[in-house]
């Protein structure tokens, strides 16, 4: 099988003091800057566009103390295991030195892993971040299933009706499961949580076959009107904010209902996401 891979809203305190010719009321002032995050984010070219997209649209949600360090490799060399595998390298070094730092909030990586262990990467990267990060949370961020054009067989081949079923396996089965679970086990101080970006790439690739997209976009072509940019299945920019806008609201905790960012696209790419959000397993968001 292939493998893949706050908001802190201001609240508001009212006290009232009345006495007999008054009644004075304190007001708690409003948090106009909520605090952002300090993120390491790590992956390949499938976790890049939203780690990118992320700090644009986090400053716009008002975090402005957002601020982010991105490392990333293309395919399997974007993996946790090969980056911590290839100790030689300048990304492996840059990876310590941020965390070595201290002070990193949010540690971000992809889903992908070996076969033989699920979770060898992912372990090691954790354990060396928790000796100077040791109240940091740890996302894994779950990518679409690959080569969309095949989707459908697949599909067939792995024995799932649908590419719908086989990516919910692998967000359930394989990474919740085989790796999330595990992890939680050897790391139970630690916050552990998922973004299954991939079902953006599923959900909008399904409304274009519904007809329901209210843009005029090909499955594939240039990445301004397209679903996907080649045959391995690389993101359009429709599918890149609909991800984004998950990762939003996954890790800061925006109610996209009322987030009134401008994607570029008529289509309502904040439900779309919204939907992924609220349909996502409670026991694994953030």
């Amino acid at each position: 099988m292939k493998e893949f891979v706050i908001a802190l809203v201001g609240s508001m305190l009212l006290f009232a003091s009345c006495s007999q010719d008054d009644c004075m009321v304190i007001d708690d002032p409003v948090v106009d800057d909520p605090q952002g995050y300090n993120m390491l984010l790590i992956g390949n070219s499938f976790f890049k566009p939203y780690a990118e997209n992320l700090d644009s649209l986090a400053i716009n949600a008002g975090f402005l103390d957002h601020t982010s360090t991105r490392i990333t490799r293309g395919g399997e060399n974007g993996r946790p295991i090969n980056f911590w595998n290839d100790s030689s390298t300048q990304e492996h070094q840059d990876i310590k030195a941020a965390l070595d730092q201290g002070g990193v909030d949010i540690f971000g990586m992809t889903a992908g892993h070996d076969l033989e262990d699920r979770t060898e990467g992912h372990r090691a990267w954790i354990d060396y971040a928790l000796q100077s990060n040791p109240d940091i949370s740890v996302f894994i961020a779950i990518p679409q299933i690959d080569f969309p054009a095949y989707w459908d067989s697949l599909a067939q081949i792995n024995e799932f009706n649908s590419i719908h079923e086989f990516y919910d396996f692998a967000v359930n089965n394989i990474v919740h499961d085989s790796m999330v679970d595990q992890l939680r086990i050897e790391f139970p101080n630690t916050n552990i949580f998922t973004i299954p970006t991939g079902w953006s790439s599923k959900n909008i690739a399904q409304m274009k076959l519904d007809g329901q997209l209210s843009d005029d976009i090909d499955y594939f072509g240039p990445i301004e009107t397209s679903l996907f940019t080649d045959d391995k299945g690389h993101q359009g920019q429709i599918i890149r904010e609909t991800g984004s806008l998950l990762w939003l609201s996954s890790i800061y905790g925006v109610d996209l209902s009322t987030h009134d960012y401008d994607t570029g696209f008529n289509t309502d790419l904040h439900a779309v996401a919204k939907e992924i959000v609220d349909n996502h397993d409670p026991e694994y968001r953030k």
